[in-house]
């Protein structure tokens, strides 16, 4: 066996092929509201990107992508009990953490 340098083709096939673990990639579906069931303050502490038909968002209460949704809030619109209004919209879904930089891996349907 020789000790050969790889080339960078050979180390971005390993790259490539490099199982991705489950911990880098968002769950399916996350809220930011403490009263929902899909709330996970640790995760929402790593940073979430979320891109929604192609256009990056920063104003997503919670999101769905094996269903294509988000949610949204509607202006400054309150309910009667003093939570925001959230408008549903539907639609392609990706979401990656943001701390894992440029190249992190994206969860998305499909």
């Amino acid at each position: 066996m020789t000790d050969t340098p790889e080339t960078s083709e050979q180390i971005d096939a390993q790259v490539a092929a490099a199982p991705i673990d489950s911990s880098d990639v968002p769950p399916d579906r996350l809220a930011i509201s403490p009263r929902s069931p899909h709330f996970d303050g640790d995760l929402l502490a790593r940073g979430i990107g979320i891109r929604f038909k192609g256009v990056e968002k920063n104003n997503v209460e919670e999101y769905s992508i094996s269903e294509g949704w988000i949610r949204v809030q509607a202006g400054k619109t309150m309910d009667r009990k003093g939570q925001p209004l959230t408008l549903k919209l539907s639609g392609p879904v990706e979401a990656w953490y943001k701390d894992l930089g440029d190249d992190a891996p994206v969860a998305k349907a499909g």
